[in-house]
């Protein structure tokens, strides 16, 4: 990667916790001769004042060179989609409790920065699922969930892919995620653990009222359709953990897999593997 001379901030709603890392950010950028863009949001947010190293009250442009996300996964996920498509690296400090997708913790910000400004990292291209409903569309990065309404009936369930029905379940809901998000709700699901690089993504079940119910991963090329089959209830989709739109009773959505969305910074050398390994050890300890 070249080196950098301009770059979006992106920081999570506890500005307290990620002040010291903005300054460090600062210093560094101020060194290295980059120009720190922050819109409306950040800058009031943390109360900037203008300065050379900073450029305040910006429009999210597409022709920076990297762009910093200082929080936890969702963060991350919001920059990822900001630059969906865009090739723009998405460097993640970890402010958060896992952090699955940082680049590094917030203890190595100091050498992190440095070498993101000096174009010292590798980068992963990340997949995405398109989702298209009579109201709209979406793009997730990790997932697409249903769920049925707090208070109401389980949600009744019938998925296929391309024409072939697959099932109906009843269940509270399901899951639609990518590899990147294949560790989130989906694990908790009992859905497969999918490497990064794999292509497809897997459709899991959230407490189902089946004992057949089992996840399903789909190939790249096939389109997977949900159908909401309840008389009475709707239910609500959620994409990378934000609502987006009610589902009601008869119809459907459909999820395509959209390859090379989001760009990941890396330290070099580091894999999957290492990073699954590192950050459930870290879970497991937890108290």
């Amino acid at each position: 990667m070249t080196p950098a001379r301009s770059a979006t901030v992106f920081t999570h709603r506890r500005p307290a916790e990620t002040a010291p890392a903005i300054a460090l950010l600062r210093e560094i950028a101020r060194e290295a001769g980059v120009v720190l863009r922050f819109d409306p949001v950040e800058t009031r947010k943390h109360g900037l004042e203008p300065a050379a190293e900073l450029e305040l009250n910006a429009s999210v442009e597409t022709d920076v060179d990297i762009c910093f996300a200082l929080g936890g996964d969702g963060t991350v996920l919001s920059a990822l989609r900001t630059y969906a498509g865009r090739h723009v690296p998405v460097f993640g400090v970890n402010f958060g409790e896992i952090g699955f997708l940082a680049t590094v913790e917030r203890d190595e910000a100091r050498s992190g920065f440095a070498q993101a400004f000096a174009g010292e990292f590798e980068t992963l291209l990340l997949p995405g699922i398109g989702i298209s409903e009579s109201s709209g569309e979406w793009l997730a990065i990790n997932d697409v969930s249903i769920h049925r309404h707090p208070g109401k009936r389980v949600a009744d369930l019938e998925y296929g892919v391309g024409r072939h029905d697959i099932g109906r379940v009843r269940c509270d809901g399901l899951a639609v995620a990518t590899p990147a998000g294949s560790t989130g709700y989906n694990l908790a699901n009992g859905g497969p653990v999918m490497a990064w690089g794999v292509e497809g993504f897997v459709v899991s079940f959230i407490a189902p009222h089946s004992l057949t119910a089992r996840a399903l991963v789909v190939a790249p090329g096939d389109v997977l359709s949900v159908h909401n089959r309840s008389r009475e209830e709707p239910v609500d989709v959620t994409v990378d953990g934000r609502p987006v739109c009610v589902l009601p009773p008869g119809e459907h959505i459909e999820a395509r897999f959209i390859h090379a969305q989001g760009c990941l910074a890396q330290v070099a050398g580091t894999t999957f593997y290492e990073r699954l390994r590192e950050k459930f050890g870290r879970l497991a300890s937890m108290p």
